[in-house]
């Protein structure tokens, strides 16, 4: 199953371009669903001929999220929790039931293609960077060792040895919802493909290179720039001169990700071949290269750099937990953990290069810690400390 997403600032027309992204998927012949939000598809998509249409709706997903725990509501003595449909949902309800939803369909093989509209930026990077951080609360919560004796005891529950508790409940959930976010690839270009959405104005500009920052931190990079441009041929000074504006904009668009022009037209699409015809031919591209952390040997230690396109010395935050590498930029966290090697080393330095630029990269450097690594291993790696 391969996931298109589309995310971009409110108001810049996302809801309607995934629309025309999911006509075009279906008339090509191949199965698709878009996931969108209530009120948010156009008139005559639904109808399109291998093409289904699902409103993802928060507060009913999380009333079914709810209902669905059923004996994880035991899990507490004397806790009495109230009806599913007098749950007062958290923030970022919106971005997990998009995420229940793709898994469901990858777990069903509802669709080949999986046409998302992610809404704002924020809305669409949190979702991306969703199931990693879902994954490191997992792991706070259930560390290894707590795990291997939660596997013990739920064999000895299954061979009667000692009687089913509510904790069993919740040792039953964990491989449940290992298994939905094992399905999810939302951060691997080659399975998920961004794209973003923008009217081309001066203070677009900003926000959506934020967005490529908080995505590259998740190893994502977008493949295009929908850009919805002004149409061709209207004469007139005020034109000419927002055509000057909106060129120089492009050409800073054209720094994240190849800009597609999407004309603006004086009515809204009516019906799928109107839509269809938004999107310009060849819209189907190579999947992106992911930004993925490199580690390289420098002298005395390793190097791990990390590319942080756009990304400012002021927003970065870079601190060591453990076995994990915890970065903070545009808004966002990623824990990365750690190869064997690099465990086994101290943090030196850490310098933002080409700070700002599409350039930008994180550089981290390692020594190996003394404590944890034999003599003639410290040796060959040319370190002594």
């Amino acid at each position: 199953m391969c996931t298109l997403l589309l995310t971009g600032p409110g108001g810049a027309g996302t809801s309607t371009l995934a629309a025309a992204a999911a006509v075009r998927a279906a008339r090509s012949g191949r199965r698709t669903l878009l996931l969108t939000r209530p009120g948010g598809c156009p008139a005559g998509v639904a109808d399109v001929p291998g093409l289904a249409v699902d409103p993802v709706e928060p507060l009913a997903a999380l009333e079914t999220l709810w209902a669905a725990a059923g004996e994880l509501a035991g899990a507490v003595p004397g806790l009495t929790p109230p009806p599913a449909s007098s749950v007062v949902p958290l923030p970022g309800v919106a971005e997990l039931a998009l995420l229940v939803r793709l898994a469901r369909a990858a777990r069903d093989g509802e669709a080949d293609t999986v046409v998302v509209d992610a809404g704002p930026l924020q809305t669409g990077t949190a979702l991306v960077g969703l199931p990693g951080a879902l994954r490191w609360w997992l792991d706070q919560a259930l560390p290894t060792r707590l795990r291997v004796l939660g596997a013990v005891r739920t064999a000895a529950v299954r061979s009667g040895a000692v009687s089913r508790r509510p904790v069993d409940a919740v040792l039953d959930a964990v491989p449940v919802l290992e298994e939905l976010l094992g399905r999810l690839a939302l951060t691997d270009p080659a399975a998920t493909e961004v794209r973003l959405v923008a009217v081309p104005r001066p203070g677009a500009v900003a926000a959506l290179r934020t967005a490529v920052t908080a995505l590259a931190l998740h190893g994502q990079r977008p493949t295009a720039v929908l850009a919805r441009v002004l149409p061709a041929g209207v004469p007139g000074q005020w034109w000419a001169a927002r055509r000057v504006e909106q060129d120089a904009v492009l050409a800073e668009l054209a720094e994240l990700a190849p800009v597609r022009r999407v004309p603006e037209a004086a009515r809204a699409p009516a019906g799928a071949a109107a839509l269809a015809a938004l999107l310009p031919d060849g819209d189907d591209g190579p999947p992106a290269v992911p930004r993925r952390p490199l580690t390289d040997r420098v002298d005395g230690g390793r190097r791990l750099v990390l590319p942080l396109p756009f990304a400012e010395r002021a927003d970065l935050e870079l601190t060591r937990w453990q076995d994990d590498l915890v970065v903070t930029v545009a808004g966002t966290r990623r824990s990365i953990r750690l190869d064997a090697l690099l465990r086994r080393c101290l943090v030196t330095a850490g310098a933002l290069t080409d700070a700002g630029t599409a350039r930008a990269r994180l550089e981290v450097t390692f020594t190996p810690d003394p404590q944890q690594w034999p003599a003639d291993l410290l040796a060959a790696e040319g370190s002594t400390r």
